[in-house]
């Protein structure tokens, strides 16, 4: 989580909502990045996606089981899908984000539900505080 954080702090220098992510395979850092909704002008690139696409470019693989994504913030529905469809083992993410977080609605998603076929795990990690200091510092500057 610490390089997650690393990099939402490279976010907020340039100006992008402070958000950073890590996907991890056995011990072994596959990529890493932040938001780059405004350096990109896509409303997609969020931290989790730029992270996923970096993975799966880096492995050429569109699956990436066995590995753990680690975010500074709650990931929103479409993060959460992606990493379903990437077949990300678990999700770690730091600060809860009560607007767009998405997590409880997965959660709420029975194990044996039909059509379903992969499971995201699902766990609160460190570093919640320093994450959401570090937005709120960010949104306090920017009004």
């Amino acid at each position: 989580m610490m390089a997650a954080l690393e990099e939402a702090r490279r976010a907020a220098a340039a100006g992008e909502v402070p958000v950073g992510a890590v996907l991890v395979r056995d011990g072994d850092v596959l990529a890493r990045g932040h938001n780059r909704n405004l350096l990109d002008l896509d409303p997609t690139a969020h931290a989790e996606i730029v992270v996923l696409r970096a993975a799966a470019g880096l492995l050429g693989e569109r699956r990436l089981p066995g590995t753990t994504l680690y975010v500074t913030l709650e990931p929103c529905l479409m993060c959460l899908g992606a990493m379903v469809h990437a077949r990300v083992a678990e999700v770690v993410f730091a600060a809860e984000d009560p607007q767009v977080g998405a997590t409880r609605l997965l959660a709420g998603i029975p194990v044996g539900r039909p059509g379903l076929n992969h499971r995201l795990g699902i766990r609160r990690g460190p570093l919640a505080e320093e994450s959401a200091a570090l937005l709120r510092d960010f949104f306090r500057a920017r009004r």
